[in-house]
């Protein structure tokens, strides 16, 4: 029995896989690389003192282990040991030929050419769902799932701001969804033009429980984060609207006034065919020459109640 409990302990006990660090050193194919650290590779190399200068400015360059004062995140981090990319260099920049003026790029990992799936890797060996809460639902997104990488939208050595900004992020999103492009430029659409919202103001980029990645837990709570007068509860609800506002709006734009989807009365009467008027001439019942919203206002929900003499039953 004793004999039994051993081997049971032995199948649970923790088998951790090899350092990331090992991993990394084999990709690049020679397992003698070495990491050396930033500050001995640009000594020897000032081609990316640019680069270099913009990564300590920014919000990776800023991670400091308290403990021993070095950076958390460095270049290594994501290039892979950079010892044979500088091996050539001389310690005295001015020394080193024309022919070795900066280090040997192709002694680092091959980042640009890897599956975006390993790219993103690079990134989520730090950036966990333990330690970046957003990126829980990464893996099972409609990105991930359609080979976009991180650093597709991240572009780390543009400057010291890692992350698109609100102003530039519409047109980044345009590259992938050109056709949303052409409903915002309607004569109807959400500010994006304007830059006064964002994407990311409705999707969530990194992954949702929500159908188009969309925030809060209904496309109707997506969309009363902004519109908080339409959010209710009514005494009178549009039954048709207390989920879903797409049902009757275009949200990224529309030929229509308010994103409709169609115009008025138009619109209604794909589920409303009351109130219409016998046309003596055609036989037809058709009322296409008012707006509903001239009589029901308030299309969202009311806690208005029906006067009696408007009553269904008044109006037969």
């Amino acid at each position: 029995m004793s004999g039994f409990l051993a081997a049971c302990a032995g199948i649970k006990e923790s088998k951790p896989l090899m350092p990331v660090r090992e991993y990394e050193r084999m990709i690049v194919g020679r397992l003698d690389a070495e990491y050396v650290g930033t500050d001995n590779c640009v000594a020897k190399c000032h081609k990316h003192d640019k680069i270099t200068d913009d990564f300590r400015h920014s919000i990776h360059g800023e991670q400091i282990k308290p403990e021993t004062g070095l950076p958390l995140v460095n270049c290594e981090s994501c290039h892979g040991p950079g010892s044979l990319a500088i091996e050539k260099l001389d310690d005295d920049p001015e020394k080193n030929d024309a022919e070795n003026k900066k280090c040997d790029t192709t002694k680092f990992l091959d980042i640009m050419n890897l599956p975006p799936q390993a790219q993103s890797m690079l990134c989520l060996k730090c950036h966990t769902a333990a330690s970046t809460p957003i990126l829980a639902l990464w893996n099972a997104s409609p990105h991930a799932m359609n080979d976009v990488s991180c650093f597709d939208c991240h572009k780390l050595h543009l400057g010291p701001q890692q992350k698109v900004s609100h102003e530039q992020m519409a047109e980044l999103c345009y590259g992938c969804h050109p056709e949303v492009k052409v409903e915002n430029n309607l004569f109807s659409h959400h500010p994006l033009r304007e830059k006064k919202m964002a994407c990311v103001d409705c999707h969530d980029v990194h992954g949702s429980l929500q159908d188009k990645q969309l925030r809060g837990s209904t496309p109707k709570d997506t969309c009363t984060r902004c519109h908080m007068e339409k959010q209710g509860p009514f005494a009178f609800e549009h039954g048709d609207v207390t989920e879903n506002c797409g049902n009757c709006h275009t949200p990224h734009g529309s030929a229509n006034s308010f994103m409709l989807s169609a115009a008025l009365p138009f619109l209604c009467l794909q589920c409303h065919g009351g109130h219409t008027v016998n046309n003596s001439i055609t036989g037809v019942n058709q009322l296409f020459v008012n707006r509903c919203t001239d009589c029901h206002s308030q299309v969202h929900g009311s806690d208005t109640p029906v006067p009696a003499e408007l009553s269904p039953g008044s109006l037969r």
